[in-house]
């Protein structure tokens, strides 16, 4: 499936959470998002908690979705306009009514007590297989961007990066994520949704595209866009 300039609107792409867990992501994405550097392996590892240490919350299975979306900014449709680059889904994922939509297929995720010592408090990941967004340009180079993987603790999301069907990277460090202007928490049925995280290209991301494309349009922390976030609670 192909995305016209004209069929992008401003939609959402996000993380997922349920209940004091989606609180935490707002407190912790304005921390961690700093810090650059290429994949990792382990989510959120920089400080294990102590053996006496509960989570105040726990989702072991992440497995029952729903989903991850993302709403583009117009300042990064501009973006992809000036290089001439074309967006699309791939494999599972949809783009419907304006919005990406990416499954998610699995995880966990861990949430301590603040105001405990362990660090970060928001522990796990929530992985999103078998589903992507492509960037095509006109000369028929494709750029897919697949398997994302997010890291609550580091507020970060990683995924697999091909080059006309050549894996460029494996769990690279795509994109940062923001919680300052994240909304209350809201329900809908057995769902639960948060939306106002904002997504910014990482400095990884925005290296690999510019070499790739051979251009220099595609700058660190680069607006993508605002999160929206839907998570199965049963």
């Amino acid at each position: 499936m192909t995305i016209t300039r004209k069929t992008i609107t401003k939609t959402a792409l996000g993380l997922v959470a349920s209940g004091a867990l989606v609180f935490s992501l707002a407190a912790c994405s304005m921390d961690d998002t700093s810090s650059t550097g290429s994949s990792s392996s382990s989510s959120s590892a920089s400080s294990e908690p102590s053996a006496a240490a509960t989570p105040v919350a726990s989702l072991p299975d992440l497995s029952k979705g729903v989903d991850t979306q993302v709403a583009v900014d117009q300042s990064f449709v501009d973006a992809l306009t000036s290089l001439g680059l074309t967006p699309g889904v791939v494999g599972t994922a949809t783009f419907t009514d304006g919005s990406f939509a990416f499954p998610i297929t699995g995880g966990n995720v861990d949430y301590y007590d603040p105001a405990s010592d362990v660090r970060p408090y928001v522990q796990g990941e929530i992985d999103h297989d078998g589903s992507g967004l492509s960037l095509t340009a006109a000369d028929g180079t494709v750029v897919e961007l697949t398997d994302f993987r997010i890291d609550p603790g580091e507020s970060k999301l990683y995924g697999t990066v091909t080059a006309n069907g050549t894996v460029a990277a494996e769990d690279a460090y795509l994109f940062n994520l923001y919680g300052g202007s994240l909304k209350p928490l809201q329900t809908e049925g057995d769902n639960a949704i948060l939306e106002g995280t904002t997504v910014h290209v990482s400095p990884d991301a925005a290296a690999l595209l510019n070499q790739t494309f051979k251009t220099d349009a595609v700058q660190d922390e680069m607006l993508v866009g605002v999160a929206k976030i839907t998570v199965a609670t049963k």
